[in-house]
């Protein structure tokens, strides 16, 4: 890629040719020594120059560089740690990564792949023998020069010798090339951790997907921890050898060294990969982004894959190990395999469930008002009060399956806060000291982005997914519990297939004394009384679709997709019916030109957010559109370009988070770009609405408020939890109490403090 404007003319007295590419940390940029020799120069951003704790990592990465220089690795030339934009020059490696040979013409096999077998455990040998620990190897931090393979990218390697940078609150690496104990102990990794994501990157080579791919980083990271490995499609000879790499005890795998010898011994062509439907031809590099800039090597020729990051996570398993896309328009299917339940359903209506009143994903309240859903948000007035004795609190609620770290959603009612999600039907916390009240659990294995339903006066709604061992259950249910006492008051089976139509996981919300459900079937709508459970209607989708409840100030509305485009995966022509709330009679359909995600209420009409799609993968989001309920009429607006992130919505207008911090706020009449601001919270979702301020969290629980106006930035905490900090499309995790924030992270972690008062960075 050629320079750009902004770009520097040199680094460090190194002229600067071509950009290599650019991620979370910094951007690679092909540059000359004064002999001519090619370097590869990463300049680390310059929003986390004065960022001592990327200091520290830059600088730990330049040691360890410098310590495994060697046959298999890029050698470090020139570094400047220290300098005010910090940067690293490493010899330049000719060739594809990985993962773009793989992306451009599939699996290896034969000597092509030994050859790349014993190239990569010979660098781990050389890398280990110098006392380092890489933590990331994975197929775009290996490139295939013409003397081999090459292993680049020490951003989160350490010394095995030294204390691990705490980076509190990040689990750092990439969940389909992690170990089990890089995901539950990341400070305590040795060696043979890099052995088992070996393991997972030779299973790459050899069938085009990982052992334990999936539809989301969660999902994919439960496999890593608890399930075997899918292996059929890798050629017989190598399978033995990288079943003991994958052993989930770091004892049970062989050293770099043993490694070697282990795959020195197998014959020269290893036959081909029986591909049985799975590992043929082109697939995709599941990876998270993270922190890390992309690798230093031209871009390929051939396309490259859509990146799973920016595909709803949602989506069904393919056969064996997960799909290789992920859409809008996917079903969601396989309730009842592990995944881990954080938030990574695409923001729900009106900023999530951080809501106080209608317009949230189920945060309504019987307020039964209509216009503005945002003006029912949980935003604080000038001058808003703390909670009666209030204090900063952390508390970690205890749900049914202790081995599924979840994420919860909160909603308020005055000082009272209800939270559920995951492992957790629903709680009640006390928002002045974070004391527990009661605690419903769920037993089974949660649906990730199935939080809480929502709350009226008396009554609290959450999901309860059954367990394992006990078949006879619904696979999923709403439950009603008394917001008081935490007695279970009634229950009902519900589908859980939203996704597959609007884009975000929500099957049930509360819709003033009402909640809606869609039945077990995904065949009709249920409206209850939300303290009785007694039926108020029941209505059948329209013949041959699927259908989703989406709220519309105080309105109700289906969004619906025909059978056919769900089947394909490619829903781009729904279709809004207006619900009668009283009967459930559909009105008039509303035709919408999709795939279109509902967002929100502005100035009475919804606003949704229009993804473009790669093949049946979601690309990102190129436009706007606004429903006027009364009319029927659409409008559409085109944005600058296309956004991948997290959307959200509040206060009128739309905020896109990227997953490297960067915030981006439209206006959602006209699609033009407000402000755009660099944050230096990486995969956020929000925004909630506070006074004078916008609130964005990761599940790490770090915190930014940002300015309405211009996205200048108040202040940002320092993460709270170790959490997965890639995550896409997760729903808000801060609610507003008065002037008191209440944050939701990893691991079922909830945290508050006064928001005149965040705690301090650093």
């Amino acid at each position: 890629m050629s320079l750009r404007a902004g770009d520097p003319a040199e680094i460090g007295g190194y002229p600067l040719e071509a950009r290599l590419g650019s991620g979370g940390m910094g951007t690679v940029f092909l540059a000359r020594t004064s002999s001519g020799r090619p370097v590869a120069i990463k300049l680390i951003h310059q929003h986390f120059a004065g960022d001592d704790e990327f200091r520290i990592r830059f600088r730990q990465e330049v040691a360890a560089a410098r310590r495994v220089s060697g046959a298999f690795t890029a050698a470090v030339v020139d570094a400047a740690p220290e300098a005010e934009q910090p940067w690293m020059a490493t010899t330049y490696i000719e060739g594809h990564t990985l993962a773009q040979r793989i992306a451009a013409n599939g699996p290896l096999n034969g000597p092509e792949l030994r050859k790349l077998a014993i190239g990569l455990a010979e660098a781990l040998r050389d890398i280990h023998r110098v006392g380092v620990v890489h933590r990331d190897l994975k197929p775009s931090n290996v490139v295939l020069s013409p003397e081999g393979p090459r292993v680049i990218d020490f951003g989160i390697s350490r010394a095995a010798d030294q204390q691990t940078l705490t980076m509190t609150g990040r689990v750092i690496g990439t969940p389909p090339f992690m170990s089990p104990e890089q995901l539950q102990a990341p400070r305590g990794v040795g060696p043979r951790s890099d052995v088992f994501s070996l393991g997972t990157l030779l299973v790459y080579a050899a069938t085009g997907h990982g052992p334990f791919d999936a539809d989301s980083p969660y999902l994919t990271a439960y496999q890593v921890v608890h399930e075997e490995p899918s292996l059929g499609a890798v050629p017989e000879a190598l399978r033995t050898v990288v079943e003991s790499c994958l052993d989930k005890d770091p004892t049970g795998r062989p050293s770099a060294d043993e490694l070697l010898v282990l795959l020195r011994d197998l014959s020269a062509d290893l036959g081909g990969t029986d591909t049985d439907g799975v590992g043929a031809g082109r697939t995709r590099d599941m990876i998270t982004q993270h922190d890390f800039v992309a690798p230093a090597t031209p871009a390929p020729t051939a396309p490259a894959p859509a990146d799973p990051a920016n595909a709803p996570a949602d989506a069904p398993a393919g056969p064996g190990t997960g799909s290789a896309g992920t859409a809008i328009g996917r079903r969601l299917r396989g309730r009842w395999r592990p995944v881990l339940a954080a938030a990574v359903a695409v923001v729900a209506i009106g900023g999530g469930v951080a809501m106080l009143r209608t317009g949230g994903v189920g945060g309504t309240s019987g307020d039964d008002k209509g216009g503005d859903g945002d003006k029912g948000s949980s935003a604080a007035a000038p001058g808003a009060a703390l909670p009666n004795g209030f204090e900063p609190w952390r508390e970690t609620v205890p749900g049914g399956r202790e081995d599924i770290p979840d994420e919860l959603r909160c909603v308020a009612r005055d000082d009272a806060l209800f939270c559920g999600g995951g492992s957790v039907v629903a709680t009640r916390i006390r928002a002045q000291d974070g004391s527990r009240v009661w605690t419903a659990k769920s037993p089974g294995v949660p649906v990730q982005g199935m939080h809480l339903v929502g709350a009226t006066d008396d009554t609290v709604l959450g999901y309860r997914f059954a367990a394992e061992d006990a078949p006879q259950d619904p696979s999923s249910e709403v439950v009603a519990v008394d917001a008081n006492t935490g007695r279970e008051l009634w229950s009902v089976p519900t589908g859980a297939q939203s996704m597959a139509v609007t884009g975000r996981t929500q099957d049930a919300l509360v819709v003033g004394s009402a909640v809606v459900t869609v039945d077990a079937s995904n065949s009709r709508f249920e409206a209850r009384d939300a303290r009785s459970g007694e039926v108020a209607w029941k209505r059948p989708f329209p013949a041959g679709t699927q259908c989703a409840p989406v709220p519309v100030g105080s309105q109700l509305f289906a969004m619906c997709a025909t059978d056919t485009e769900v089947d394909a995966l490619e829903v781009r022509h729904p279709a809004l019916y207006p619900v009668d709330r009283g009967s459930g009679a559909l009105g008039r359909p509303i035709a919408v030109d999709g795939p279109a995600v509902p967002m929100g209420v502005a100035d009475g009409r919804l606003v949704l957010l229009l993804g473009r799609m790669e093949g049946t993968a979601l690309a990102g989001y190129d436009g706007v559109a606004r429903v006027d309920p009364a009319s029927g009429k659409v409008t559409y607006s085109r944005l600058d370009r296309t956004y991948a992130g997290t959307p959200g919505m509040a206060g009128g207008a739309v905020y896109m988070s990227g997953q490297t911090g960067l915030v981006t706020a439209f206006d959602p009449a006209t699609g033009r770009k407000k402000w755009s601001r660099q944050t230096g919270v990486e995969g956020a979702s929000g925004p909630a609405a506070g006074a004078d301020a916008l609130y964005f969290s990761s599940a790490t629980g770090r915190v930014v408020a940002l300015s309405p106006d211009d996205g200048r930035t108040l202040w940002t905490t320092d993460p709270q939890a170790e959490g997965l900090t890639g995550a896409e499309n997760a729903s808000p995790r801060v609610t507003v109490v008065g002037r008191a924030l209440i944050v939701a992270a990893d691991k079922n972690t909830v945290f508050a403090f006064d928001a005149q008062k965040p705690p301090k960075s650093g």
